[in-house]
């Protein structure tokens, strides 16, 4: 064997051998850095990165969530509770009257709706008066403060040329918020 090698260290290339034994030494270690350091590095970068994904998800849909939490409680805030329906009846007659406008039977009822702790409230009868009048009741009707709806409005008659009197039937839709029902209030965060 160590006849075999002295004849080896004789030939030409006999002073690249080291050489090339540190090029594949290096070449090794470059693998098992590669394997054992970068390959773990990228492996726990792409953990961490779908971490962040599902942080920044669950983020958005806590500030979404908190958003309808504020959206709801103002349209809560706008609906008439159940008391207060036979009350907006009557307010709603007393508008037609500084408009000008007759409301003879004006009736309503509630309805229950999908929503919990909340039901529909129904005006419906039929209103008289002149063109411009019955306008501006519409108006102050679809900018009231409550949140009122014209679900339907029909002609049912027209007037004689001379009076100028139009007769609608009119279906009004609001709805209302049960008494003890309150959105839950969400804790502050921290």
């Amino acid at each position: 064997m160590r006849d075999r090698l002295l004849l080896v260290l004789q030939q030409p290339f006999a002073p690249l051998l080291p050489w090339v034994g540190i090029a594949l030494g290096l070449l090794l270690m470059l693998f098992l850095v590669h394997d054992v350091g970068v390959v773990g590095a990228e492996s726990k970068r792409e953990r961490l990165e779908k971490e962040w994904t599902a942080t920044r998800q669950m983020l958005m849909h806590h500030r979404e969530a908190r958003k309808a939490r504020k959206d709801l409680n103002l349209v809560w805030a706008v609906l008439p509770a159940e008391r207060d329906f036979a009350p907006l009846a009557l307010g709603i007659s007393d508008e037609a009257k500084r408009d000008r406008v007759t409301l003879p039977a004006l009736s309503y009822k509630t309805e229950p709706t999908l929503v919990a702790n909340t039901s529909k409230g129904l005006l419906q009868g039929s209103m008289s008066g002149r063109y411009e009048d019955l306008r501006r009741f519409i108006y102050d009707l679809e900018t009231a403060e409550e949140l009122l709806f014209i679900e339907d409005l029909e002609l049912a008659r027209v007037g004689g040329a001379q009076d100028q009197t139009l007769t609608f039937t009119i279906k009004i839709v609001t709805y209302l918020r049960a008494e003890a029902a309150r959105p839950a209030e969400q804790e502050p965060a921290k």
